[in-house]
């Protein structure tokens, strides 16, 4: 990923635009926080839970099919795993980081449709039955994003003492 992705949140944009801007800043963390990693330091976990680079990924893109596709009704790709066992917190072992990031690309892809076609007060129905907004939603996901990507800035540094939450512009 190249700097010329990360935009700053406009000062006097729409809500909707904004909501989505801060979304997309943190989405473009996560995935630069892979960036030069070779596949036994994305998958190593470094928590005793097993937290792990690269299950961090996977679980974004898991939670942006169903927040952003499933609980509007709208199409979701076919799942491999079962997240409610946790299997979307990391790698299995035929998956490689290429696999996770496209696999993160497809849900990104397919939830910036459904936030560009629906409107903010848009109502659907979460995995648990709750009626939720697009608006909840893009709050949530933010809020959601955020956590994992500053998780994420602990692991890179445990890794190989990489630190920042954006690359430097050049």
């Amino acid at each position: 990923m190249g700097t010329e992705r990360i935009r700053h949140v406009p000062y006097k944009g729409g809500e909707k635009e904004s909501l989505h801007v801060a979304l997309d800043r943190h989405r473009d963390v996560a995935v630069w926080k892979l960036a030069g990693l070779d596949e036994e330091q994305a998958r190593r976990p470094l928590t005793p839970s097993g937290t792990n680079l690269l299950g961090l990924v996977k679980h974004l893109a898991t939670v942006e099919y169903g927040w952003f596709c499933e609980a509007f009704g709208r199409e979701s790709e076919p799942l491999w795993f079962d997240p409610y066992e946790g299997e979307d917190m990391a790698p299995a072992d035929g998956e490689t980081t290429a696999d996770i990031l496209a696999f993160f690309a497809r849900a990104r892809a397919a939830a910036d449709l459904a936030v560009a076609e629906l409107d903010l007060e848009t109502v659907g129905t979460a995995w648990d039955g709750r009626k939720v907004s697009l608006r909840w939603v893009l709050v949530h996901m933010v809020e959601e994003t955020a956590r994992h990507a500053g998780h994420m800035d602990i692991l890179r540094e445990l890794i190989d003492g990489a630190t920042g939450g954006f690359p430097e512009r050049a």
